[in-house]
């Protein structure tokens, strides 16, 4: 009787979803010396492979990601007559650049990025009716968000200070369309959505507690 073998003792599998025994015929492959059979058996491989992925018969391209991945598994030390051309491994194991992630305002992260990508567009509008519309409008924006940091309370003359900071001294809230939404509002405005501390939702289910259940 053959020792029982865990695959924490065996050799890691390349591409895991294929299964060991796609491995271990893929291994098979590459130690057959007769290239006509060896042709053979890729096909027959890339055959039993294809119908682990029934789903992706209608793909295109898809019998040439199957070829890739026969490569892949065989360490790209394959030599057979494939229908497409051998992929190469430096291309694949070579790692994307470093995307940087977008932090406008690490001093006021409570704001989110939104908010810059709103300045930036208003400081492109031309003057006019619109354009205070929108100044109005981020600035009301601005002062919700600060809400959701701080729920207390908040002075419109600090979203002015902050909008001014982030706008360059550019933007600036027109005194006819002020006052700002007030603080009440717009927390009666979040708590009726169900985002505030006291929503309905919680209230019922504080009730439903004390209740006895038969």
């Amino acid at each position: 009787m053959e020792a029982l073998q865990y695959n924490s003792e065996r050799t890691q599998l390349i591409i895991p979803e294929y299964g060991r025994h796609i491995q271990i015929m893929v291994n098979q492959m590459k130690s057959t010396e007769n290239r006509e059979e060896r042709n053979k058996i890729a096909k027959a491989i890339i055959g039993v492979m294809g119908n682990l992925n029934p789903h992706l018969r209608d793909v295109p391209d898809f019998q040439h990601k199957l070829w890739d991945q026969l490569f892949i598994m065989s360490e790209f030390d394959l030599d057979v007559d494939s229908p497409f051309e051998k992929p190469q491994r430096e291309l694949l194991e070579q790692r994307p650049d470093r995307m940087d992630y977008p932090q406008n305002f690490p001093k006021y992260r409570f704001y989110g990025n939104n908010i810059k990508s709103m300045i930036d567009v208003a400081l492109e509008w031309e003057d006019g009716e619109m354009k205070d519309a929108l100044i109005f409008n981020i600035a009301n924006h601005m002062k919700k968000c600060f809400l959701n940091w701080n729920k207390d309370s908040v002075d419109d003359e600090i979203i002015f200070q902050h909008l001014n900071e982030f706008s360059d001294g550019k933007l600036k809230v027109k005194e006819d369309l002020l006052p700002l939404t007030s603080t009440q509002e717009l927390l009666k405005m979040k708590s009726k959505n169900g985002n505030g501390p006291k929503s309905n939702g919680a209230v019922k289910q504080r009730k439903n507690r004390n209740r006895k259940r038969y």
